[in-house]
């Protein structure tokens, strides 16, 4: 029972990690809030509700360490050593790993920081949008790392026999390993909600932009509107296509029912006109297309106009959104605009990639907990022998989850899988090898020995 005064201090240093929360919500709230209303000005067939979850998601974030905080201090005393030589192993290891990636990420875009009026503050702003995927993307390895060291200095120095001599079962002894997993994955399942996807795909508007090209949401993308006979072919959407700039070489094809073709308008510009919803081609050049007759063509001198036309400039990007830089919110707009609008087979198949990454969403943060359930049992050793063979089988474990994550995520992209099978398939086998890695160190029945007899068995079985 920890004493009055101690617990005391640990509940006032968790108040003071809830102050700065709340002066991160007051800092980044309102300009998550201008983004939404750009958002929704922008997209308004968006999912509302999904983008408006976002300030709460975001509130949350800054809340987690006070929360860790809460749970450290009405925590038992050896719950608390272990989550001291936990948490100050995974603090460096976060640190560390942070550092080598941006100094080697710093030297490969150097180049492209020069082009920029000043490259430090271009570094930094890029730095800035790329931190929530940076931090997704490490806290698995951190997780790894810090878990061997802790676990293995625990069992080095005995401390890990003398306290399930105590009482206490493996199982409770990893209970605080069991809680940092989760709370890393509902860390990165707050920042895989909207801001490390997205960040993905603003690095390269950050790099343009200092090299002064011109910033594009989407290029090369197509169109078709099969209610109306068109077919859009978009050459690029600039930065605020939705605020009025125009969209640049641009092809509209009409047919007729049957396919064959009415006119093809080309032009070097489209603008859309939100207050009537018009349509305006700048230079277009228009082609006349007649059955056994050959095309002929027609250069009007002013601008076309098309009013009667109910595309918008949303509904054209859509089908050019790569699905692995859209958050949540995104991911349900366009499904909801695009894979139930069609129930034909091509558009079942261009949906797969849109409702794989859906999944691995909510799938991809649970990682790291699953960390925890392969590194633990594998990292905790009682004889005096060292624990090389574990640790080499829990890093192997790891990278093999990651290779597997990511070609069976291909196989739901590419409609071969269920795109739930496909997120969540690796992390419910690698869950039960790591639970049936606990029920082998319960046993005390290294896992690392019984492959090396399996493979001697196998070996004097092969003639």
């Amino acid at each position: 029972m920890p004493s009055a005064p101690s617990l005391l201090l640990r509940l006032l240093f968790a108040l003071g990690l809830a102050g700065v929360g709340a002066l991160l919500c007051v800092w980044l709230i309102p300009a998550e809030l201008r983004s939404i209303t750009a958002q929704l000005t922008g997209f308004p067939d968006s999912d509302v509700t999904a983008h408006l979850a976002r300030p709460y998601v975001l509130a949350a974030l800054c809340f987690l360490p006070a929360l860790a905080a809460v749970i450290y201090a009405f925590g038992g005393t050896l719950d608390r050593h272990i989550a001291r030589q936990f948490g100050g192993i995974f603090f460096i290891c976060v640190s560390a790993l942070l550092l080598i990636w941006m100094l080697i990420d710093f030297a490969e875009n150097l180049k492209d920081f020069r082009k920029g009026s000043s490259t430090l503050l271009t570094a930094a702003a890029y730095y800035q949008v790329r931190a929530p995927a940076i931090l997704l993307l490490l806290l698995p390895y951190a997780l790894l790392l810090s878990l061997i060291y802790a676990l293995g200095k625990l069992s080095r120095d005995r401390e890990i026999v003398a306290m399930i001599q105590s009482g206490r079962s493996l199982i409770r002894l990893s209970a605080p390993l069991l809680a940092a997993g989760i709370w890393c994955s509902l860390l990165c399942l707050g920042l895989n909600y909207h801001w490390a996807p997205t960040a993905d795909g603003r690095q390269d508007e950050i790099l343009d932009a200092a090299a002064g090209v011109l910033i594009t949401e989407a290029k090369h993308v197509i169109y078709n509107n099969p209610d109306s006979h068109r077919l859009w072919m978009v050459g690029a959407f600039p930065k605020n296509y939705e605020k009025g700039e125009p969209l640049l070489n641009v092809e509209v094809t009409t047919t007729r029912p049957d396919g064959s073709l009415i006119t093809r308008l080309a032009a070097a510009r489209a603008r859309w006109d939100r207050s009537d919803n018009s349509w305006t081609f700048e230079a277009p050049v228009i082609s006349h297309f007649a059955a056994g007759q050959v095309p002929e063509f027609e250069i009007p001198e002013p601008p076309v106009l098309r009013q009667q036309w109910s595309e918008t400039p949303w509904q054209l990007i859509k089908p050019g959104l790569a699905a692995q830089v859209l958050g949540i919110p995104d991911l349900n707009g366009w499904l909801r605009a695009n894979a139930t609008k069609h129930h034909t087979p091509p558009n079942e198949h261009a949906a797969a990639p849109y409702l794989t990454q859906w999944h691995y969403r909510w799938a991809l943060p649970f990682t790291c907990l699953v960390t925890v359930l392969l590194a633990a049992p594998l990292s905790i050793h009682f004889s005096r022998r060292g624990p090389g063979g574990n640790i080499f089988l829990a890093i192997v474990l790891s990278v093999l989850m990651i290779f597997t994550t990511n070609v069976i995520l291909n196989f739901g992209e590419a409609g071969l899988l269920h795109p739930a099978l496909a997120a969540w398939l690796p992390n419910i086998v690698f869950s039960l090898l790591g639970l049936y890695l606990f029920h082998r160190r319960i046993a005390d029945r290294p896992v690392y020995q019984s492959l090396l007899r399996f493979f001697r068995i196998t070996k004097h079985l092969t003639p």
